[in-house]
């Protein structure tokens, strides 16, 4: 039985039900992006260099991300010393890509909102 009280994306266009709360935070899209720029990986301390963030504070956001299959963590050995490596992995990068084109929508959504208002400045509400 279908459900009535379901609304189509018609009925409410800009609900953008395709934002990804797990990378939308702006510590692991931080993480994401630098990590999509480096499909080799990156260490555990350039990402922390890199992202700005604590060791707790990036461990923390790594265990959601690899909890949820974008990113795999592994320990390797540089120069004779214990190095964990980050990387994106396949379903990682096609739903970084996914949230990115949800996003490029949202932009576009604004574009023409802001084209529409017609050299209004986009800190004007309308009706200024």
């Amino acid at each position: 039985m279908p459900d009535r009280h379901r609304k189509t994306p018609a009925e409410h266009p800009f609900a953008y039900q395709g934002i990804d709360r797990v990378i939308h935070e702006h510590a692991r899209l931080s993480l994401l992006t630098s990590l999509v720029a480096h499909p080799a990986g990156l260490s555990f301390r350039t990402l922390k260099q890199a992202c700005g963030l604590t060791d707790g504070n990036l461990s923390r956001h790594l265990l959601v991300l690899e909890t949820e299959g974008i990113v795999a963590i592994t320990k390797e050995i540089e120069r004779n010393r214990p190095q964990t490596v980050c990387r994106l992995t396949t379903a990682g990068r096609k739903r970084y890509f996914d949230y990115l084109a949800v996003l490029e929508q949202v932009i576009l959504d604004a574009a023409k909102s802001a084209k529409a208002a017609r050299g209004k400045s986009l800190l004007e509400a309308p009706g200024d």
